[in-house]
């Protein structure tokens, strides 16, 4: 097919992508569909195969037609899109599909024109990436943090007994609930169900973080609680009210062991005393603390890039990055996107939660943009010993399932996703010798590493 094709840059990261088919081959299509008419279509009066051209044109005139100019566009833009010699930034995003702007009409004595407009990845110029000056905060890990994570072990080996059927929860105990989220009218909202959803009061780990308003409760009781949520809570329920019925259906309290020789021997045979394990646990969470003071200068340093590098997402990123949060939220209540999505529609809460996520979801990709631009400005490589280094560490940190570790990035999808880790992290050594990192104000541990339990 002889194409002429024409593109232009629109706003929003989009191009206008404007092609010409040539009448020949527009004529040779119109041929090659009338001829299939010819041979399957049955008209009252003729036998199959045997209708006239003419006939079978009067008889299906505008649909005929648009089936033509609906079959030449897509193979021109299947020819166009499959040319190797268009770049990465005149290709449709793959959740992008070309909008076509105006239908054209069937003339066989002319070529052909039609325009179409889709978005492309955003064209990113990084600003400037070196020379750079952060704060990262001064963090120690004290005696309290190793007696907090003791207490923890303590907690992990109590044994675990029911209560009294007529006690009243306290902080400490282990609930088990029922709990939902109630529309207006008092009806539960399905995709926002939990049953035998298991917690320690006090804790907070529960979506709703409802445990002052169970505490008091005794077992077999239900009630329904309205909870208000401040702007600035960290999570979708930030600025709602919402309605809730919690059904306290067991109670456990727990009997912790002691603080000896003797439990540091039950947590893993390879401690011999108690100082042992406080010593295994300064190292976990000096780990734990270094991977986190990463975090926090590559991310601050990024924010400085992202500042100084402009970049025009498009809005069919954004729409993707927002679906992939509705997934998120929905695998946390065990439904799917879909169903909570019509549940919260119901409660007239969608709009007020895609917008707070909308500017969170533009940061994230404009920095995810700057990330993937630079690591192919600077042509960075993950060989396959690096690679294979990787999956070493991993296996290492994982000694129950190491084999099944090195089973899994045997598969190619998984390695493929291993190997961007490897050269991103690369990307990451690099900005962090090429800035400067200056101590910032002193914190506690609990701070920057949350106890998530």
């Amino acid at each position: 097919m002889t194409i002429n094709k024409e593109l232009s840059a629109q706003e929003h990261s989009s191009v206008k992508l404007t092609l010409t088919v040539a009448k020949e081959d527009l004529r040779s299509q119109h041929s090659e569909i009338l001829d299939n008419y010819i041979k399957t279509v049955q008209i009252p009066g003729f036998r199959r195969g045997k209708a006239p051209a003419n006939v079978l044109l009067r008889k299906f005139g505008e649909a005929f037609n648009r089936e033509v100019v609906g079959t030449v566009i897509e193979k021109a833009l299947e020819q166009v899109f499959q040319d190797e010699s268009l770049s990465r930034e005149e290709r449709p995003l793959p959740y992008s599909s070309p909008r076509l702007q105006e239908e054209p009409k069937l003339d066989l004595e002319q070529d052909l024109n039609f325009s179409v407009v889709y978005d492309v990845l955003p064209k990113v110029t990084v600003g400037k990436w070196k020379g750079l000056e952060v704060e990262a905060p001064e963090v120690e890990i004290s005696d309290d943090d190793i007696n907090r994570e003791l207490e923890a072990v303590r907690e992990r080996n109590a044994i675990v007994l029911d209560r009294d059927e007529d006690a009243a929860a306290e902080k400490g105990n282990v609930a088990t609930i029922d709990y939902c989220e109630l529309d207006d009218n008092g009806e539960p909202l399905s995709a926002l169900e939990r049953e035998d959803f298991v917690f320690t009061l006090g804790t907070t780990y529960n979506f709703y973080k409802f445990d002052d308003e169970i505490v008091g409760m005794k077992k077999g009781e239900t009630r329904e609680i309205v909870k208000t949520y401040p702007e600035g809570t960290d999570s979708s329920l930030a600025g709602r009210t919402v309605k809730l019925r919690v059904s306290l259906k067991a109670l456990k309290e727990r009997k912790l062991p002691e603080l000896d020789d003797d439990l540091a021997q039950d947590v893993d045979e390879k401690y011999q005393t108690l100082e042992d394990l406080k010593n295994s646990i300064r190292k976990n969470l000096t780990g734990n603390l270094e991977r986190r003071l990463r975090e926090i200068k590559i991310s601050r340093l990024l924010e400085k890039i992202v500042a100084d590098t402009p970049v025009d997402i498009p809005e069919s990123m954004i729409r993707i990055e927002i679906e992939s949060r509705w997934r998120s939220l929905a695998r946390r209540f065990n439904t799917t996107a879909e169903q909570l999505i019509k549940s919260m529609q119901e409660n007239g809460g969608i709009e007020n939660l895609e917008t707070t996520w909308r500017p969170e979801a533009v940061k994230a990709l404009h920095s995810r943009l700057i990330v993937e631009t630079l690591m192919e400005d600077l042509k960075l490589e993950a060989s396959e010993e690096e690679i294979n280094g990787e999956v070493e560490r991993l296996a290492a940190g994982n000694e129950a399932m190491a084999d099944g570790v090195r089973k899994y990035y045997q598969e190619e999808q998984a390695r493929s996703y291993l190997k961007e880790e490897v050269i991103e992290k690369k990307l990451f050594d690099i900005l962090l010798a090429e800035n400067t990192i200056k101590p910032g104000k002193k914190e506690n541990y609990l701070d920057l590493v949350p106890n998530n339990g």
